[in-house]
């Protein structure tokens, strides 16, 4: 990609531990020009928060965008230029995300055709492990009860019960990406058998897999069923009211994936009817979730808010990735997590 003493603009567009950038700078410190200044972003409400827009001040957003106009490379899509992205960036080489999911967003933003010289690298595998750590959590707390617990703990009622427990049981998962596989790992710990629908791949982790024209085949055996797909055309509200139907009775959804992928008032029907046993989700048709959603008053309902994957180790993580991902730029070598626009992953 460069020459050997090429020089790329790193422009750091969301905020991160000042140690996290040091380690950045340290990956090639002749070639890359690190650019950081905290007072230009907006600042973390939580762990690893890059969705907080900053205030500037005039001067402050005219040198940020003479920054924007020399970088190269960015860390994370700048919040305050996505719909001028391509002007304001011009030289722009390379977008690494701090999210896995951005197919559907660069694709609303044409950045493909705006910026055809641009390659955007994701987070995928970032929040494997924390969004498979609340797949198993939302089971437990159904089969334990957890929710009658807090309840009867309010009301100071000691009333014995049965719960039920993971081992034998079965679970399915749309989409064994590597999500998907880290929810497997962590399902089998518990004894469970994990069925799984992917496209284009296999999963040796898996005690079946499907193809996605099998869905239908696949969901009467699913007690359990994890959506964690990423919003295709293909995907788009692929869960409605016949597939909700041929799941067992009580069964316990999860969507880790896209809201979009669900279509929400079958959900709802289905949650209502009893014929689905509850649901976890963190992520919804319209977020924030509308204060008048049913879903909020259902007692079979987790809600998350979108914060599932969200760890206060997660910018750690992403800067292990950008920074592999660094030294493979200035390498010329194949960068990780490249993103097909066509496909949206």
């Amino acid at each position: 990609m460069s020459g050997q003493e090429t020089i790329y603009n790193v422009l750091i567009s969301t905020y991160i531990e000042p140690e996290l950038v040091e380690r950045i700078r340290q990956v090639n410190p002749p070639r890359l020009n690190v650019i950081y200044e905290p007072a230009m972003l907006g600042q973390p409400r939580y762990a690893a928060d890059h969705y907080n827009l900053p205030q500037r001040t005039p001067d402050q957003e005219a040198r940020w965008r003479q920054w924007l106009a020399e970088a190269d490379i960015l860390f994370d899509f700048d919040p305050t230029h996505r719909a001028d992205l391509s002007e304001a960036a011009p030289k722009l080489r390379w977008v690494q995300s701090t999210s896995a999911g951005i197919g559907q967003f660069v694709k609303r933003s044409r950045y493909a055709e705006r910026m055809p010289q641009a390659v955007f690298t994701t987070a995928s595998g970032v929040h494997a492990r924390p969004l498979a750590e609340f797949c198993m959590m939302a089971m437990l707390v159904f089969n334990k009860g957890l929710l009658r617990m807090i309840h009867d703990h309010a009301q100071h009622k000691w009333e014995r019960y049965a719960g039920t427990d993971l081992d034998g049981r079965t679970l399915g998962i749309i989409g064994v990406g590597k999500i998907g596989c880290e929810v497997t790992r962590l399902a089998n710990a518990f004894g469970m058998h994990v069925l799984g629908i992917n496209a284009g791949a296999t999963s040796a982790c898996l005690d079946r897999l499907y193809c996605p024209e099998e869905l239908h085949k696949m969901l009467p055996h699913c007690e359990y069923l994890v959506v964690a797909a990423p919003h295709t055309p293909q995907t788009e509200r692929m869960m409605g009211a016949a597939e909700f139907a041929l799941l067992p009775a009580g069964a316990l959804f999860i969507n880790i994936g896209r809201g979009q992928i669900v279509d929400e008032p079958a959900l709802i029907a289905a949650l209502r009817s009893g014929h689905l046993g509850g649901a976890a989700l963190d992520v919804v048709e319209v977020e924030p979730l509308p204060a008048d959603s049913p879903l909020w008053d259902m007692p079979n309902v987790l809600i998350s808010p979108h914060s599932a994957s969200t760890s206060d180790r997660e910018n750690r993580r992403i800067t292990d990735l950008f920074c592999e991902n660094l030294r493979r730029f200035l390498a010329d070598e194949p960068l990780l997590n490249v993103l097909d626009p066509e496909r949206m992953y």
